[in-house]
């Protein structure tokens, strides 16, 4: 009898689980593989790119956000602050259609995305 309690459980737990993928929102997947293309480039300019003097923040211990490296690479000419704040807002509002199940609005917003970025 606890055997097939615990079978019972153990099934309903991976029927739940193998079902609720078919409950995520209808862009996330675009949204993350968009995330990781802007991570990815972000990272290749970093590696080519020029350095920059080591911030005085830097010896208090202090991380850097992504905001200050943003604002870092800008300086340096490697992305606009335009660009920076283009995809951020696109990504934000690609983010919000995805939430409301608005497929289409976060399509265009990963479109726009593609743009900001040049590709």
């Amino acid at each position: 009898m606890i055997m097939r309690l615990r079978l019972l459980v153990l099934g309903a737990a991976a029927f739940a689980a193998s079902t609720s993928a078919g409950y995520a929102a209808p862009c996330s997947r675009a949204i993350d593989r968009m995330q990781a293309r802007i991570d990815a480039r972000l990272e290749a300019a970093a590696a080519a790119g020029l350095m920059a003097p080591v911030s005085s923040g830097a010896y208090l211990h202090r991380q850097p956000t992504p905001r200050s490296l943003a604002a870092a690479e800008s300086r340096l000419g490697e992305v606009s602050p335009q660009t920076i704040a283009a995809v951020r807002a696109a990504m934000e509002r690609a983010r919000a259609a995805d939430g409301a199940g608005r497929k289409r609005a976060c399509r265009q917003a990963l479109a726009d995305v593609r743009r900001a970025m040049g590709r």
